[in-house]
């Protein structure tokens, strides 16, 4: 892998993951950019114990531009874009309309492909591996900003999600606290191992998993279930068979595996409803241990297990799974689809 950092007119900066180690980046940002202005906020929730980001300059944010005017797609000609030169490999760059800077965090952008019809199952397991070695080159650099606490990559898929640009892209939130549900985690984690006299949490929930039947793939390294629990109605946690804390602390055999994997699931995700709907929405969450944080009593960073989460908001053909009373007001969620029934689904499907 080549990285190349530069800047784009207004200051952010940009970087380029290459393939090749030949690959030349010195095409230059030329739009008449102002320097952006942010006036991301965060506010604490007394009665909740958690924070609300407050960035009211995200009302100005590009939305559902024409295919010919996506800011995602490489430069070419006259039509000048996020990425300055007029090809690219994979690409992050800081977002001009973040929901947490300065202080407060820093967001980010990573661009996949330059195919803007593509989509991530589309990738070849090479470019899947460049843009894992570009969330943990993201995820090493983040974690030692001064303010940064917790560092989350992210995909969002779909319209029904509320993705705002169609190009093939996910994100990077950097947060200057531990996040809610992250916390519910170490809570649970915590109060495991007192309860258990040591057993880890995330070890003992693999190998109930593992001896289910809720496993939808399988690899040597990796394994991906339907979890006991899921909240939504196709949901699937992908794990490293050895617990790590981060994609940092991922092997160099985990690493090679992982494009393998995740596309095969990615692909039987694109068929759960059939042809007709053939592109499921959905979002992949990376869950990392918190950097730099204060730990509950007894609990060590390395107890903490690296996974990914992905789920569709689809419950079946033509509906969405939409967050009611129970769900929004509650917290308490409603699932339509026995997990069993989506990890059979899962298994059923074939990628090709």
């Amino acid at each position: 892998m080549k990285k190349t950092s530069t800047r784009l007119a207004d200051g952010r900066e940009l970087i380029y993951y290459d393939l090749r180690d030949d690959t030349v980046r010195d095409a230059a940002d030329h739009r008449p950019l102002e320097p952006t202005a942010t006036t991301s906020e965060i506010r604490h929730d007394v009665l909740l114990g958690d924070a609300v980001a407050v960035a009211s300059h995200r009302q100005g944010r590009t939305y559902h531009p024409p295919a010919d005017q996506c800011p995602l797609c490489p430069t070419r000609g006259e039509r000048l874009s996020e990425i300055p030169d007029s090809s690219y490999d994979v690409v992050v760059f800081e977002n001009r309309f973040p929901s947490l800077a300065g202080d407060s965090g820093r967001c980010e952008v990573v661009c996949f492909t330059p195919d803007h019809d593509a989509s991530f199952a589309d990738l070849t397991e090479d470019r899947a591996r460049l843009v894992l070695d570009a969330w943990t080159d993201r995820t090493a650099e983040l974690s030692q900003l001064p303010s940064v606490e917790q560092v989350f990559c992210f995909e969002n898929r779909g319209e029904e999600i509320g993705v705002t640009l169609g190009h093939p892209h996910g994100q990077i939130y950097a947060y200057p606290f531990i996040t809610p549900r992250t916390a519910l985690m170490l809570r649970s984690l915590a109060a495991h191992k007192a309860e258990t006299g040591g057993e880890n949490l995330f070890d003992a929930v693999l190998e109930r998993e593992l001896a289910s039947e809720r496993v939808v793939l399988e690899g040597e390294h990796w394994v991906a279930f339907v979890p006991y629990a899921a909240h939504w109605p196709y949901e699937v946690h992908l794990y490293p068979r050895r617990r790590v804390p981060d994609l940092l602390a991922l092997d160099e055999d985990a690493r090679t595996e992982f494009p393998q994997v995740y596309l095969e699931l990615l692909r039987r995700f694109d068929r759960i409803f059939g042809e007709r709907e053939s592109v499921t929405p959905y979002i992949a969450a990376w869950h990392q241990a918190p950097f730099g944080a204060t730990w509950p009593e007894g609990v060590v960073r390395d107890e903490f297990a690296l996974h990914l989460e992905l789920f569709t908001i689809r419950r079946t053909s033509g509906k969405l799974k939409f967050l009611a009373g129970s769900e929004s007001g509650m917290n308490v969620f409603i699932n339509d689809v026995p997990p069993e029934r989506a990890a059979q689904r899962l298994r059923e499907v074939a990628s090709s």
